[in-house]
């Protein structure tokens, strides 16, 4: 090892020049930074380029040779993800694709949590715009959830990893064969101009009701939400006849958010790789395409989804004109929905 791990005061955090105070750093890190990137990787066992391609899929930049930013949570993490890798799971791409994997979910989750937490400390200080005041109960409270939100997190993981189980034991394919599934995509029509008349606050309100709403909307009914950007949210059912209720259900509940959007939906059926909870295929991108061509307030499917339902009576499909979309030049969408409104 070069030198005592003791010798370099830290610079900054994974390259990033971090304004997190010292005793902050320590209680989310378990400890002291103590090691060089170099110092680090040996004490973990690990080349110094291999742990690099770790840090980097993690999200963070590489910091610089004589820099002391990793402490030991650091190296059993080096550990933990090259043991998964020498014990025979995966091969070196399936341990970037991990890392990679987990580090974009907790990315999300973490900035939500910080701007959660510092939203929560701002409201209970008289004065706010005392940084240091801020800074010291933001971290007295960071030190009392901290523990809950770990085991909440812990709690969530495990529930969602049995779940998976479920649905992976209930398909005959291979992990990397492609299975039948059912993608939706949902959007807000006009959300730019919606946008423009609300306040930063009421926007976040919003955005935060339309999220829940359709989370809930897409469980209830079966489904899952694999993302939500901005004014859409992705999601997928197992069967047609789930997808169909869910992009229904969909379209009623958001247009009753303050506000009144409409909401557009496009829904198809097929074969869909599954990677890294989100997927990929011909039947995605025509979920999309249709949502793009749907009008205000209305739900497409495509071929295959309406064939699915075949004569189930609690929905219709009327076929529709066909249109030119990018990367389909002839596409063929199907109007869905309920039989109460085939007067309308």
């Amino acid at each position: 090892m070069a030198g005592n791990p003791e010798q370099h005061a830290p610079t900054d955090q994974f390259g990033g020049g971090s304004q997190v105070p010292r005793d902050a750093q320590e209680l989310l890190l378990g400890g002291p930074p103590r090691y060089t990137r170099a110092q680090a990787a040996e004490r973990a066992g690990v080349s110094v380029e291999r742990a690099d391609r770790l840090w980097r899929s993690l999200g963070f930049a590489a910091p610089g040779d004589a820099e002391v930013v990793f402490t030991d949570a650091d190296v059993d993490a080096l550990r933990t993800v090259t043991g998964l890798h020498d014990a025979g799971v995966g091969d070196v791409n399936m341990e970037l694709a991990l890392t990679r994997a987990v580090a974009q979910a907790m990315a999300r989750l973490t900035e939500w949590q910080v701007e959660m937490l510092r939203e929560m400390v701002a409201a209970r200080m008289t004065d706010s715009g005392d940084a240091d005041a801020l800074a010291e109960a933001g971290l007295a409270a960071a030190a009392a959830v901290l523990p809950g939100v770990e085991r909440l997190q812990r709690y969530v993981w495990r529930r969602h990893l049995l779940a998976a189980g479920d649905r992976l034991l209930a398909t005959a394919t291979q992990p990397s064969e492609p299975a039948p599934l059912a993608v939706g995509f949902a959007d807000i029509v006009g959300f730019t101009s919606l946008s423009r008349g609300l306040t930063e606050a009421r926007l976040a309100e919003f955005l935060e009701a339309f999220e829940d709403s359709a989370a809930s909307v897409v469980t209830e009914r079966g489904g899952r939400v694999i993302k939500t950007v901005g004014d859409e949210v992705m999601f997928v059912a197992d069967t047609a006849g789930a997808a169909a209720d869910i992009g229904l259900g969909l379209a009623d509940r958001i247009s009753a958010l303050d506000g009144r959007p409409d909401l557009r939906v496009g829904l198809a059926y097929g074969p869909v790789l599954r990677r890294l909870g989100d997927v990929y295929g011909t039947v995605v991108n025509l979920a999309s395409r249709l949502t793009s061509v749907a009008r205000p307030g209305t739900v497409l499917v495509d071929r295959e989804l309406a064939l699915a339902l075949g004569e189930d009576p609690d929905y219709r499909v009327t076929k529709l004109r066909r249109v030119s979309v990018r990367g389909f030049a002839h596409l063929q969408p199907w109007l869905l929905r309920r039989p109460e409104h085939e007067r309308d």
